[in-house]
């Protein structure tokens, strides 16, 4: 018997046996998510993006809470305590259906509730972290400024104490869940630098203009914060940080998804192009039997397939606690970069169906266009890497 006769079939959907890397558990989860986004999601996603609405995010929230999905990588509090890697494919599951889902996911579990989790008070973490865990409450992140994006250090929104209680002044841009938050975690300057709050949704003087006239993420709620007066008790500050390691390590929890998350948004693209492809036909015949055809098929799977791998190699350094923030910036900038391009491909691939909400890839494609700057543009990560690379800081 030849060497070859023992060998498993080729499967298209996973050429390179990722899934050998996978447990039973980590395939659990993964279809567990995948099959409540199919549910959920997809039929009714491409009406929520035409529409700039997410009408039910509320229930969506809970749903997700009840599968395990928010702060799903947090152990304690009602959070699942799922690793690194499975995290991951929850992330990539849920793009593939919307980045707007995934942001959601990533906002409130990545961002507000591991902030409280890392930095917050054991009180801060009984009153907010199980109901959260749950989808009972919507967090949001306030960090991003309308004049200051990539250099947070340069932040206006100011705390100052007024005895015992914090007063808060300030506005946060482009911040996902806003408006149905009923938790936000606003990060503001204070006298003895960058501090961290608990600002609850109905505090007086706290609003959250919902964001609208976007092009991309448009099933997704995107607001406006805006502080005026905002009096907090003295237990509302995050006591565990102070200064900008305290956001960044969070943006960075968050980013270590969106390596994930982009893959999913590519592989939705890259398996519809394929499929219209097999049944397309021009000159008589389908035109995935042409060769140029073909190369553009083979270049995306290529792409799509090791920025799998390397998602899975960082969420494994991540499980082994040794996952550095350049890391994820390597995993970010590779990742979002060749998920906008093989949506791209695919769009041409459709030819003008492409550009049709019939179809996920124009849609996955403006997604991308907004994952690809936000939580760290590419320059930003391009810098990251180079100042790790020379040893030299081009920042400034």
């Amino acid at each position: 018997m030849s060497a070859s006769s023992k060998l498993p079939p080729f499967d298209p959907a996973d050429p390179l046996g990722i899934d050998d890397l996978l447990d039973a558990e980590d395939l659990a989860i993964r279809d567990t998510v995948r099959d409540w986004a199919a549910d959920r999601v997809l039929p009714y996603v491409a009406e929520w993006y035409e529409s700039g609405e997410l009408p039910v995010i509320r229930e969506l929230a809970r749903e997700l809470g009840g599968i395990g999905a928010l702060g799903m990588s947090l152990s304690g509090y009602g959070c699942a305590g799922a690793s690194a890697v499975q995290y991951g494919l929850a992330c990539l599951e849920l793009e593939a259906a919307d980045s707007g889902i995934r942001s959601l996911v990533s906002v409130q579990g990545s961002l507000a509730m591991y902030a409280v989790h890392r930095f917050g008070s054991e009180e801060q973490k009984r009153e907010w972290l199980p109901r959260m865990a749950a989808g009972e409450v919507i967090g949001c992140f306030g960090l991003t400024e309308p004049d200051h994006g990539s250099d947070p250090a340069g932040m206006r929104t100011y705390a100052k104490r007024d005895g015992s209680d914090w007063v808060l002044d300030g506005r946060k841009m482009w911040i996902t869940n806003g408006s149905v938050a009923g938790v936000a975690i606003v990060w503001a300057q204070t006298e003895e630098g960058i501090r961290g709050f608990v600002v609850p949704a109905d505090s007086p003087g706290f609003s959250a203009p919902e964001i609208k006239h976007k092009w991309s993420l448009r099933a997704s709620v995107t607001s406006e914060l805006v502080l005026d007066d905002v009096r907090l008790p003295a237990d509302a500050v995050l006591p565990e940080v102070t200064g900008l390691r305290g956001p960044l390590s969070c943006l960075s929890h968050a980013r270590y998804g969106i390596v994930w998350g982009a893959m999913g948004a590519a592989r939705s693209c890259f398996e519809t192009a394929v499929e219209y492809a097999k049944t397309r036909e021009q000159f008589g015949r389908p035109i995935g039997g042409f060769q140029l055809t073909q190369a553009k098929l083979a270049d995306m799977a290529v792409e799509l397939h090791k920025g799998i791998l390397l998602a899975h190699h960082l969420g494994r350094r991540m499980d082994a606690g040794r996952l550095r923030p350049e890391q994820v910036s390597f995993g970010k900038l590779n990742n979002v970069r060749e998920a906008i391009e093989i949506c791209r491909t695919a769009r041409t691939v459709l030819g003008a169906n492409g550009i049709s909400l019939e179809y996920p890839v124009m849609r996955h494609a403006t997604n991308l266009e907004s994952v690809l700057t936000y939580e760290g543009t590419v320059e930003m990560h391009q810098l990251v890497l180079g100042k790790a690379l020379t040893g030299l800081d081009a920042f400034r």
